[in-house]
């Protein structure tokens, strides 16, 4: 189990586990997995940790999918090689605990998993992107760590929108490749697995 990095000495914990600098706090409470619009925005302009919420130093990680890839940007804001590990050992998409994207059309979920229904609250107005609702309740896909110079860290905004920032170029010089979980196969893909495993063992 990975040991709190020092960088993250600092932030506050819930339920044991570090509260990510760009996580979404909805009632007191942190939505770990949704990102704060504002907070985010924050740290791509101004090259800061998504977990320690520090600036970034030479080398940085960027979170990658295979359509991340062929999009050309990470989503994401960056992290430090040391805040990596231990985000990649507790966060249940990384860490292959979580096997499927989380059904919701609500980005804010009170710690009892239900959606948010208090009218006075501005939560509910709230909608995924589009690449969230394209992902909800489908299998996790593969992640990978790309490590970058932050000399090559390149903001990707909104085509009819420049101030506004979706996230990192990964069509620039890429340090290191470090795989974080498999994708998760779908009940078709395990079966012709299960298949090939069976005919690989008999020959």
């Amino acid at each position: 189990m990975h040991a709190i990095p020092q960088r993250c000495a600092r932030r506050p914990l819930a339920g044991g586990l570090v509260v990510p600098w760009v996580s979404l706090i909805h009632g007191g409470h942190a939505a770990f997995g949704s990102l704060d619009a504002d907070r985010a925005r924050s740290a791509f302009l101004r090259r800061l940790c998504q977990i320690c919420g520090q600036q970034l130093n030479e080398r940085c990680y960027l979170v990658v999918r295979p359509a991340d890839a062929a999009r050309g940007h990470s989503p994401e804001p960056a992290l430090h090689p040391e805040c990596l590990p231990y985000t990649a050992a507790h966060c249940p998409m990384l860490n292959g605990t979580a096997t499927h994207y989380r059904r919701t059309s609500v980005l804010a979920i009170h710690p009892a998993g239900r959606p948010c229904t208090d009218p006075a609250c501005p939560c509910p107005a709230r909608t995924p992107n589009d690449g969230h609702t394209a992902r909800s309740g489908h299998p996790a896909d593969r992640y990978k760590a790309w490590m970058i110079h932050t000399s090559s860290y390149q903001i990707v905004c909104a085509p009819d929108r420049p101030d506004a920032p979706i996230g990192i170029s990964v069509d620039v010089p890429v340090l290191c490749r470090r795989l974080l979980r498999t994708a998760t196969l779908t009940p078709h893909q395990q079966h012709l697995m299960d298949q090939f495993n069976a005919l690989w063992n008999e020959s």
